[in-house]
């Protein structure tokens, strides 16, 4: 069972050696890297390539650990109980299952997707140390054990929002995509954009990596923006000769899909005003 990438995903070496350490070792993967560079889409890849279900559990701020494992009603629970219920009798009735136990009780090997852990509190990855770890937890309400039937490959994504505990850290394979080199960046547009000139993209990849170079920038533009920015000049079928800048603007055309506040605009309007000044 190893990972190569797969027709839709560019795996570099060092991400597909990731993935099957983490699987050998059978510890969860730890993904970082600046948003929009393909960590989600890596778990899905990692399933499809493999031929496994996969379970994402997406995490926000509101999430707590226990959710992934477990809910119990006791809110329904009551009002069965008034209403005469028979359910009542037997509280398993109102347990919810959450993304864990589904993994654990899978009838075969499934990958488990915990995406954006970073968003939540502080305490989460420390909640879910030995469960992670063992493979197991405890029912309290039912008195049962939940042993996971088949290990599950488990990805974890972190934007790097915040730093995650020291005992979590130990637990897990890690695993930093970095921002791809113009020749991967290539063979990524390929995939979405197969056929694109390779004239328009030159000019493009050009504008795009000295406006991700450019010193101030608030917010570097991500795979996924200059994935929807050369779909946009498809779209308008702008040739590379469309995307030479007049010196009026040192900002690209639809630099709205790259450029996502105004901070960064103001930036490049005001490095095209400096250069115009200097004529």
């Amino acid at each position: 069972m190893r990972f190569e990438g797969t027709e839709d995903y560019v795996a570099t070496d060092d991400l597909t050696m990731a993935v099957n350490a983490a699987v050998t070792l059978e510890r969860p993967l730890l993904v970082k890297g600046e948003p929009g560079t393909g960590k989600t889409e890596l778990a899905r890849q990692v399933a499809r390539a493999l031929n496994l279900p996969m379970m994402e559990w997406a995490v926000k701020s509101t999430t707590k650990a226990q959710q992934g494992l477990y809910e119990y009603d006791a809110v329904s629970r009551l009002r069965d109980s008034q209403l005469g219920d028979a359910r009542v009798n037997d509280v398993a009735n109102y347990i919810r299952k959450g993304k864990l136990w589904q993994a654990f009780d899978a009838d075969g090997k499934v990958v488990l997707l915990i995406d954006e852990i970073d968003k939540a509190d502080i305490e989460f990855p420390n909640d879910l140390l030995q469960e992670l770890d063992k493979m197991e937890f405890h029912v309290y309400e039912t008195g049962q054990t939940v042993r996971a039937k088949h290990r599950p490959i488990v990805i974890i994504t972190s934007n790097n929002e915040k730093e995650l505990p020291d005992a979590f850290l130990r637990r897990c394979f890690f695993h930093y995509i970095k921002f791809p080199d113009t020749e991967t960046l290539r063979k990524i547009v390929e995939v979405h954009h197969p056929g694109i000139k390779p004239a328009l993209l030159t000019t493009a990849l050009t504008q795009f990596y000295e406006l991700r170079d450019q010193p101030g920038l608030k917010k570097k533009p991500s795979t996924s923006e200059v994935l929807d920015w050369l779909k946009l000049l498809l779209a308008e079928d702008l040739d590379a000769e469309d995307l030479k800048r007049d010196g009026a603007s040192a900002l690209p055309k639809l630099h709205g899909a790259l450029l996502k506040n105004e901070q960064d605009v103001h930036l490049f309007e005001r490095l095209a005003f400096m250069a115009r000044r200097q004529r």
